[in-house]
């Protein structure tokens, strides 16, 4: 089962927006999508969960790639890697951002 809900972040932005960055980045991929009154397309969709794996996988991954390019332009998906925890048998999603070009 993949783990929505601790979506890791590793984040290579740093100066002095970095924390608000973060911080929306963490509201983005926390909140399910449809959600939200005012804009019921921010956040992840759910649509991949009961899907085989490689398909579920790549469905995040790519949902996470455009929420990101559309609500938080600050920034690019690197890539999206999925790290196995044995104890719980969950899968937890990693996601790693560096700063968009032309956003020096």
């Amino acid at each position: 089962m993949i783990d929505t809900e601790n979506i890791v972040l590793r984040f290579a932005v740093t100066g002095p927006e970095a924390e608000d960055i973060r911080s929306c980045l963490s509201a983005l991929y926390s909140i399910r999508e449809g959600t939200q009154p005012l804009d019921r397309a921010f956040g992840l969709s759910t649509e991949f969960i009961g899907k085989p794996l490689p398909t579920a996988q790549n469905e995040l991954a790519l949902e996470i790639i455009q929420k990101t390019r559309i609500y938080e332009p600050r920034v690019s998906v690197k890539q999206v890697l999925f790290e196995s925890e044995a104890e719980n048998g969950r899968i937890r999603p990693v996601v790693y951002v560096e700063r968009s070009e032309g956003d020096e």
